[in-house]
Formats: structure tokens, sequence, C-alpha cells
């Protein structure tokens, strides 16, 4: 009963905040952003009040911080990663390679040199100094797949060829971020630096994982659906369609990769094609209900809720260097690579914006950090002014990417 009433309550509240946001010309995103951050409001000045023991807001309290609920916002960022493969084509993704890898190494190398440089400053010498600077940088040079995938489908972006860009450099940059992440926890266990046998290992595991999925995706699974076909059950398509992005999403776990980059390889094949045009738009259209409609809300209030006010008032100045970090990181060292690879300085701009949004993984490697007792002291305040960009770094991106599609058009309509 508390999980029905804490999703119906998120729910409810995503819907009013997201069409509030779509009236006033905002983004869809940004308001179920700050639903979670007009919670968080809500909650910091009544529960002190009314107590955790009982009255209706430490009832709220106690539901939209329940643990499945967290489970649901996972939940939504399957579908959401699933949606943009979907989405996308693989034929324009390869198109975009090469200049999407410049793009994600451009985009993490300078916000993740700049925080780190950040770090050494910020942080006081000792035995952690390195590690607590090298982890700000790694959380700065993230960009969030499902954030990107839903401002760019919100803007009408998602189709275009700098879309397709955002979005492939999107999975190097994660790719990139696996790597990141593992000199990370090696640093914080104290085992140093990881060898070269240990990347080369890693990257193996990537090449594997690729290549079995491609393999998979060109050659069996059109096969498989070509048999469903003759069923004509949308629910049969359905269920298969989860059923092979739940085993890449486990494959993709065993081979030391996040299992966001499953559930994307196995929409990236599911195409008209393949598979017929009428499974696709009727798999297409499920799946965005469930996305957009549903789940992926749930994820982006969590993201909100995580703000603390207290903590966050103590380092607003740091959060804002931060987000300057953080946002101006990604505009630069993404939009240039963009712009040397054939993009206008519009659609530049576009994609140095787009690779600004952020999102869970961050919260992923603040969690890694956190419990590994990177920060003995003083982490809250760290961790509250990363939340706070993870947020504003969000509702820049959407908010800037709406002015530079509104300009153009505006351009065009001259």
């Amino acid at each position: 009963m508390e999980l029905i009433l804490g999703l119906l309550f998120l729910l409810l509240l995503t819907r009013v905040f997201g069409q509030g946001a779509l009236l006033v010309g905002l983004p869809q995103s940004v308001g179920e952003l700050l639903a979670g951050v007009f919670l968080v409001l809500l909650f910091g000045f009544t529960v002190t009040d009314v107590g955790h023991e009982g009255g209706v807001f430490a009832g709220l309290l106690k539901l939209v911080h329940l643990p499945e609920i967290g489970l649901v916002a996972e939940a939504g960022i399957f579908f959401l990663v699933l949606q943009a493969g979907i989405e996308m084509k693989p034929a324009r993704i390869a198109e975009q390679s090469r200049g999407s890898f410049f793009v994600a190494l451009g985009g993490a190398a300078l916000p993740l040199g700049l925080g780190f440089g950040a770090g050494l400053y910020l942080f006081p010498a000792g035995d952690w100094q390195v590690e607590q600077a090298f982890f700000l940088g790694v959380v700065l040079s993230i960009t969030s797949i499902p954030a990107s995938v839903r401002i760019l489908q919100e803007q009408g972006l998602l189709a275009s060829g700098f879309g397709q860009t955002i979005v492939a450099a999107a999975i190097f940059d994660d790719i990139l971020g696996l790597f990141l992440l593992a000199v990370l926890t090696s640093l914080i266990g104290s085992e140093g630096v990881p060898d070269l046998a240990t990347l080369a290992m890693l990257f193996a595991r990537m090449a594997l994982f690729f290549g079995v999925t491609v393999l998979l995706g060109v050659h069996v699974y059109p096969r498989v659906t070509a048999r469903l076909k003759m069923l004509d059950l949308a629910a049969v398509e359905f269920s298969t369609l989860l059923v092979v992005s739940l085993a890449y999403a486990a494959f993709a776990e065993l081979m030391g990769l996040h299992w966001v980059m499953g559930a994307f390889m196995a929409g990236l094949f599911f195409e008209p094609e393949r598979i017929g045009r009428r499974a696709y738009d009727e798999m297409r259209i499920l799946v965005g209900g469930v996305a957009n409609g549903v789940l992926g809300p749930i994820f982006f209030v969590t993201i909100g809720l995580a703000l603390d006010f207290d903590a966050l008032g103590q380092v607003f100045g740091l959060a804002l260097v931060l987000l300057f970090i953080a946002f101006g990181g990604k505009l630069i060292g993404a939009g240039v690579p963009a712009r040397l690879f054939g993009h206008s300085p519009y659609e530049a701009a576009v994609v140095g914006t787009g690779m600004g949004a952020r999102g869970a993984v961050e919260l992923v490697v603040i969690s890694i950090a956190l419990n590994a007792g990177l920060f003995a002291t003083g982490g809250g305040e760290i961790v509250s002014a990363l939340i706070a960009t993870t947020i504003l770094s969000t509702i820049t991106a959407a908010l800037l990417l709406r002015w530079l599609v509104t300009r153009q058009a505006g351009r065009l309509a001259r």
C-alpha cells in the first residue's frame, strides 16, 4: 500500500509540474526535476515542525523515500535507454562514430581536468587529496544518456544528425567513464592505478560485448521476430523485446559494463527493416508511453529529491563553480570537436549543450565514493554541491537547447 500511494503521489505531482513547465515554455523533464526540488523545500520547512512520527508531511516524506521508489526509478532509466536505442538508426550512428568519439573525448577530458585541478585546490592536503580530486573530476565528466535523450526528444532533435552525434558521443562517454571509474575504485582501494593488463582486459570485455550484441542483432533477432509476425500479437513482441533487453543488460554486467549499455543495444537493432514496420511502430509507441508517461517522470523526480538545501546553503559558491566546470567544460570540450568534424556553429552549440545533461550515473559514482569512506568529514556539503550541479546542469541544458532551437527557427523563418 505504501508503494502504491508513493507512486500515485509522485506521478500526480510530476504530471502537474510537467504540464506547468510546458505551459510556460519549458521542457517537461525540467518540471519533473523541479517537482523533486519542490518536495525537498516542502519537507525542509515542515517536517521539523510535525515530527517524523506523525502528520501528513511526515507520511509523505516516508512514502517518497521508499527504497522501492528507487527501484522504479532504475526501471525508468532502463526504458528511457531502451527507447533511445529504438529511436536510433545504426547506420546513422556509424556515420557519426568518428566525430562522436572525439566529441566524447573532449567533453570528458576538459571537465575531468578542470575538476581535478579544482579538487586539488579545494581539498586539504593529505592522504586522500588526490583521490578526492580525481573523484570530483570523474563526476563532472559524465554525461547522462537518459537525460540527454529525453531533452533531445522534447525538442524534436533526437533524429537529427547532431542528435545522433550527441547520443553516440554519450555512449562513448559511458565507455570512457567505465575506465575512469575503474581507476577511481582502484585509487580508493589503495591498489594504485590499474596496470595495462587490467585495462586491456576491460577493453577486451567491451569488444566482446559489442561484437556479440551486434552479431545477434543483425543475424539472429530478425529471424526470431519474423516467426513472431505470424502470431500478430503486440504482447508477444513486447515481451520478446524485454527478454532480449534484459539478457543484453545481464551480459553487459557480466562483461564488466553497465547494464544501461545492454538495454541500448537491444533497442538499437529493433529496426523496421529487420522486424517489420507494424511491429516497430507498435513497440515504439508502447515503450515511449512507459518511458515518458510513467517510469521516466519517477526517474527525474528522484534526482530532485536527492538535493539537501541545508548542506547546499553552506557551499553555494562551490556549487556555482562546479556548475561552470561541468556545463562549460562540456559545452567547449564537446562543441569544439563537433565544429571541427563538420557541424555548423549552431549544431556544434547544440552538441555541446546536449552533452551537458546529467543524471543518475553521477549519483552512483557519488554513492560508491561515500560507501568507500572517501569523505570521512565534509562529505555532505560536497555531495549536495554535486547533486545541485547535476540538477542545474540538466535544467540549463534543457533551457539552452530550447533557446537555440527557437532562435534557429526564427532565423529560418526570416
